[in-house]
């Protein structure tokens, strides 16, 4: 079965003042800043070159044009043992083909829908059981299974980006503008409540994805950061590769999100994305916004925050 969106979006991000702030970079940000200052050093001959349905703006902010029609197939129904409907997916995306799970609460019409961004070598199976405890609270989700399982390389990016070709953090973004897009076009969906939830690195592309998106309600950020690029000296670095470096950072783009609500949920000795560099990124955020802090080492969703992410999409989505 095969259904079509017949929509011309342009998604634009939106430029804002550099923010300085005195921070010691840390963990992945510490080799994003390493790279900066060698390829500095080195020096980069090429300039920064924009495409007809993307371009990044000398501040490093990424824009897209989505196309006017993007198909997508429903390769299977099922129902799970808790009665939720479950749809699996293909979508094209540029050159990948996207797979995906939509489920669908038992109950109700024309549902809020959330798109969920799993971590790194996590897939869009073993994503179901935050999926499940979404629908028990109302809402369709669609989860995708993100480009090399949601790993990046950003050395390899920041080549392809000085060649003037797409990166594949870039492609990941429009992956998940894509993913609303299909679950806006649900009949069991309403259309303009739409919401992005990312976790660890998919939290990353969850931030950008909302903040060039003005039709996603709010963006839901689980054990994820920035990776503090806005701290390096731009005079120490080459031009180039500091805007793409700033382009992949969710901190260039998580001011531009108000009016819309910023939620994080981070554990307090989260051994993955240090906690510090989650506050970080959470205070560059304008209100409305909250942080939860969960007890403990946990590294990705935890059940003990079924509450509160409950009462947050209300809030989105209600």
């Amino acid at each position: 079965m095969k259904d079509y969106l017949r929509k011309k979006n342009k998604i634009k991000g939106r430029n804002k003042k550099a923010v300085v702030k005195d921070i010691q970079l840390r963990s992945i940000a510490i080799g994003i800043g390493i790279v900066l200052i060698l390829t500095g050093i080195v020096g980069i001959l090429y300039n920064i070159q924009n495409s007809e349905d993307w371009s990044v703006s000398d501040e490093g902010i990424l824009s897209y044009d989505l196309p006017e029609r993007t198909d997508y197939s429903i390769t299977d129904v099922n129902t799970s043992e808790d009665g939720d409907v479950l749809k699996y997916l293909t979508f094209k995306s540029e050159d990948e083909i996207i797979g995906g799970l939509m489920r669908f609460p038992s109950y109700g019409d024309k549902v809020p829908g959330i798109v969920v961004l799993p971590g790194a070598g996590v897939t869009k199976e073993g994503q179901q059981r935050l999926a499940s405890d979404l629908a028990d609270m109302g809402y369709a989700t669609i989860t995708i299974d993100q480009r090399n399982i949601g790993v990046v390389d950003p050395v390899k990016d920041l080549a392809l980006f000085n060649e003037g070709k797409e990166s594949s953090e870039y492609r990941m973004v429009y992956d998940a503008l894509m993913a609303a897009e299909v679950l806006r076009d649900q009949k069991e969906v309403d259309p303009e409540k739409i919401a992005m939830l990312g976790i660890s690195n998919g939290g990353r592309f969850a931030i950008i994805a909302a903040a060039l998106d003005p039709k996603i309600k709010g963006v839901v950020g689980i054990s994820t950061s920035g990776y503090g690029t806005g701290s390096i000296d731009k005079n120490n670095v080459d031009e180039n590769t500091f805007t793409f470096y700033r382009s992949i950072d969710p901190d260039s783009y998580i001011a531009t999100i108000s009016p819309r609500k910023v939620i994080m949920f981070h554990a307090s000795d989260d051994t993955v994305v240090p906690y510090s560099m989650a506050q970080d990124t959470f205070e560059l955020a304008r209100e409305p916004k909250s942080m939860y802090t969960i007890n403990g080492s946990s590294h990705g969703y935890d059940m003990s925050s079924k509450e509160d992410l409950e009462k947050e999409f209300s809030i989105i989505l209600g």
